[in-house]
């Protein structure tokens, strides 16, 4: 890939101050097993991890921006936003999907199994992930009724845009792009088969993502194997991730109330603070329900992430502890071992 300007790749003056001396800047493209793809203003090159980068949490993400000496990342720059998935399984490792995004797109189908519930999920984190949320909905071409459904996916996506496209078409693609200017990044998030990589491939003007044939039942297979950073014509910036078969939520129950920002609105104004939104007198949200005005499966789908987000915090809390009383019997042991300490 030719050099192009930093300011295309998402470079802002500001991110100078946290640069070492002695390094030049470069944006991660891609990560394949603890080397780096970089797209610096000379160009494309690869780059190995310094000691210290290799902790899932804490090392370059697609998206990051690295200090680089020579082919040696040293250090990653501050992000100014982070997508961020509790790993599968039952930890509380994060795994950052994909950093300094600006728009995280959340992308889904028009046609096949109900999704709204997995909008939200995904809405949540990336509410979390100090990047605005955008729903795409990909395939309108097999769809037979697009205004209903993306009526019925708005209604639970309170102040997010909701964009039905067709890759096929090209129908709704500019208003993608409108998401995308020059300098912009944008993340691509959401299951396997919805579309993602054949949506890549039409913002982009060329494969940059393999596709394959959709299966009987209108949905896509699984391709993309590795998050990449691909500059678009336009000059946005767009990564694109593999499938999730899981998504975990991370210790942060905003996210959660954005995403559902009006059953949190009805929330907060119960008659207690405490209220459990199930027989206490004057629950605005217990009222709601009755009346109609609040779907039950929404409300259920707000109290489990929300019930998901605190256990995640109680497992970063024993996390955290369970770590410094190892540093501090680490500590202990090492002062013991002092041949000139006091006794």
């Amino acid at each position: 890939m030719p050099g192009v300007e930093l300011p295309d790749l998402g470079w802002t003056a500001d991110r100078a101050a946290a640069l070492p001396a002695g390094c030049e800047p470069g944006r991660v493209a891609r990560v394949d097993r603890g080397r780096l793809t970089v797209r610096t203003a000379a160009g494309e090159q690869r780059a190995a991890l310094a000691a210290g980068l290799h902790d899932a949490a804490t090392g370059p993400a697609v998206g990051d921006w690295v200090a680089l000496r020579g082919e040696l990342a040293v250090a990653v720059l501050p992000r100014t936003s982070a997508f961020t998935r509790t790993a599968a399984g039952r930890t509380s490792a994060a795994q950052v999907v994909a950093a300094n995004v600006d728009t995280v797109l959340v992308v889904d189908a028009l046609i096949g199994e109900a999704r709204v519930r997995r909008i939200e999920r995904y809405l949540a984190v990336a509410w979390s992930s100090g990047a605005a949320p955008a729903v795409v909905l990909t395939k309108a071409d097999l769809c037979p009724d697009v205004p209903a459904v993306v009526a019925q996916v708005g209604e639970d996506a309170p102040g997010v845009p909701v964009l039905p496209v067709s890759s096929v078409t090209g129908a709704g693609l500019e208003a993608v792009r409108a998401l995308l200017p020059p300098g912009g990044t944008a993340a691509m998030v959401g299951p396997s088969g919805v579309g993602k990589s054949s949506l890549a491939n039409a913002l982009a003007g060329r494969a940059v993502a393999v596709t394959r044939d959709i299966r009987d039942d209108g949905r896509g297979r699984h391709t993309t194997t590795a998050r990449e950073l691909h500059l678009l014509p336009g000059g946005g910036l767009l990564i694109d991730t593999p499938g999730m078969r899981e998504l975990g939520l991370r210790d942060d129950a905003d996210g959660v109330d954005r995403a559902f920002a009006d059953v949190a609105e009805l929330a907060a104004g119960c008659r207690y603070r405490d209220c459990a939104h199930r027989t206490e007198p004057g629950c605005a949200v217990a009222a709601a329900l009755e009346a109609g005005r609040l779907d039950p499966a929404r409300y259920t789908s707000w109290r489990k992430l929300q019930a998901e987000a605190h256990r995640q915090e109680l497992r970063v809390d024993a996390r955290a502890r369970a770590q410094e009383r190892a540093r501090l019997r680490a500590l202990h042991r090492a002062q013991r071992a002092q041949p000139n300490r006091v006794r």
